[in-house]
């Protein structure tokens, strides 16, 4: 057999060509094999392509070999199933954090981890444009430097913007930055979120990520350690509603049984939960009140009442109050 320059990269070569030509629906014949190497300079044999791929089966590649004419040969499995791809796909689109290119970045990865036709199947899927995505291209950088600085215990500073009527960037605190002790990240209502400790209000506070700038690393220790060390990620999830802050009360509601489901889909499983009558349950849970909140349960429309505390219930009909002087 002769032998080319590229003669030692042969294995490697036949590894991508089923990596990338071949699936459970898509087989290469032997001579598919051998005109793919003549492509790379690599002059093979029948004979040597059979050892070759008993070889790559010993390495651990699920290849099968289809004995039906033409015949030939098809890798079986993969790190990443089509149905993964399929999942991590639909999660990159609804990912507003991620930017329009960053997304088709990540997709196009993605498609490389399965056959060619394959990711003609993911491809199909793919709808980015025009969807509520971020466009700040800093956010990978953000989230690295966020988790550097949990790894080494240092706090961090940044700028934080907001929107304004003009569809402008306008920072907050006029520019002032903030200095916060980071501990933990959350992905929740497709928006990444900073979790961190403010040390000028000894508090818990959030911040979006894609809202960040400017990021550095201090040279000052983290504070609030104790505040995180018993501290539920899931729960300050599910009692901030759309992550919006607010003062944490426990409130009694008053619902139409068949919200039971709405119930524990929101507060989980653990919601403290009793029945008032046949057709009404009581549900227990600690939220932080905010109009959020409030937006939420108008949204349940006459089958939820607000029975406790009597602040919380009163500051409800305040905000519905509000809503209906709008339209006298």
């Amino acid at each position: 057999m002769a032998r080319g320059e590229n003669q030692k990269l042969k294995l490697l070569y036949i590894m991508q060509f089923l990596l990338e030509r071949t699936d459970e629906e898509h087989a290469v014949t032997t001579q598919d094999i051998i005109a793919g190497l003549e492509q790379h300079g690599i002059h093979a044999e029948r004979k040597s392509i059979y050892t070759d791929i008993d070889l790559l089966t010993e390495f651990g590649l699920d290849i099968i070999r289809v004995r039906e004419r033409p015949g030939g040969y098809y890798l079986a499995s993969r790190q990443f199933e089509l149905a993964e791809l399929k999942l991590l796909v639909d999660a990159v689109q609804a990912s507003r954090f991620i930017t329009v290119r960053k997304s088709e970045e990540l997709i196009r990865k993605l498609e490389s981890l399965c056959s060619r036709e394959q990711a003609r199947q993911l491809h199909r899927q793919v709808v980015v444009t025009n969807r509520g995505k971020a466009v700040n291209e800093n956010i990978y950088y953000n989230i690295d430097l966020i988790y550097n600085a949990i790894a080494q215990n240092s706090k961090i500073r940044f700028q934080y913007f907001e929107w304004d009527v003009g569809k402008e960037m306008r920072l907050r605190r006029d520019g002032t930055f903030y200095e916060v002790s980071p501990w933990t990240l959350l992905w929740d209502d497709e928006n990444y979120y900073l979790i961190a400790f403010d040390d000028r209000s000894s508090d818990i506070r959030h911040y979006r990520v894609d809202k960040m700038l400017k990021i550095d690393l201090m040279d000052r220790p983290r504070e609030g350690k104790s505040r995180f060390e018993d501290f539920d990620i899931a729960k300050y999830a599910g009692k901030t509603f759309g992550m919006f802050a607010g003062e944490e009360e426990t409130v009694t509601l008053v619902c139409d049984s068949s919200l039971t489901g709405v119930m524990i889909d929101r507060f989980g499983q653990e919601v403290a939960l009793r029945g008032q009558d046949e057709t009404h349950i009581r549900a227990r849970v600690n939220v932080a009140v905010s109009r959020q909140f409030f937006g939420w349960i108008a949204g349940l429309g006459a089958g939820v009442k607000i029975e406790s505390p009597a602040r919380v219930a009163q500051a409800y009909q305040e905000y519905l109050r509000a809503i209906l002087s709008q339209y006298d």
